[in-house]
C-alpha cells in the first residue's frame, strides 16, 4: 500500500467497530420498547405488542402503532375464567414473557396477607 499501519490506525479500527456495534445495540433497545412497555404494563397481549415491536422497526409505522398499542388502556376480561383465575393468568404470562420460573401448581399460596381466623 506504500504505507505502514501503526497503532492509532488499529485504534481507529476500534472505536469504528465499538461505535458500530453500540449504535446496533441502542437500535435493538429502541425496537424492543414497545414490548417492554406492555410488559411492564400487564397488557394482556404483550407477546404480540412485543414481536410487533421488532418485526415493524424498519418499516417504521408498525412499530410506532405498537408503541400506541402498548399504553392502550385494557379492560379486557376473558370470560371462560373469573377474575381471580384471570389474574394470575395474566401474571403466569407475565412472569414467562419477562423469563422469570413460573410458580409451580402444587405450590401454596402467598401469604402476604395474614387471614382472619378468628372464627366470627
Amino acid at each position: 500500500m506504500g504505507f505502514k499501519l501503526d497503532h492509532w490506525d488499529y485504534l481507529t479500527f476500534l472505536v469504528i467497530i465499538a461505535a458500530g456495534i453500540s449504535i446496533l445495540l441502542i437500535l435493538l433497545w429502541i425496537a424492543g420498547l414497545p414490548g417492554k412497555i406492555a410488559i411492564s404494563r400487564k397488557h394482556p397481549d404483550a407477546e404480540a405488542v412485543k414481536i410487533m415491536g421488532y418485526a415493524g422497526f424498519l418499516a417504521v409505522v408498525p412499530w410506532i402503532n405498537a408503541f400506541i398499542w402498548a399504553f392502550k388502556p385494557t379492560d379486557t376480561v376473558d370470560i371462560r375464567r373469573f377474575p381471580e383465575e384471570e389474574a394470575r393468568a395474566l401474571e403466569e404470562d407475565m412472569r414467562r414473557l419477562r423469563g422469570e420460573e413460573a410458580q409451580k401448581k402444587n405450590d401454596p399460596p402467598d401469604r402476604s396477607r395474614p387471614e382472619d381466623d378468628s372464627g366470627s
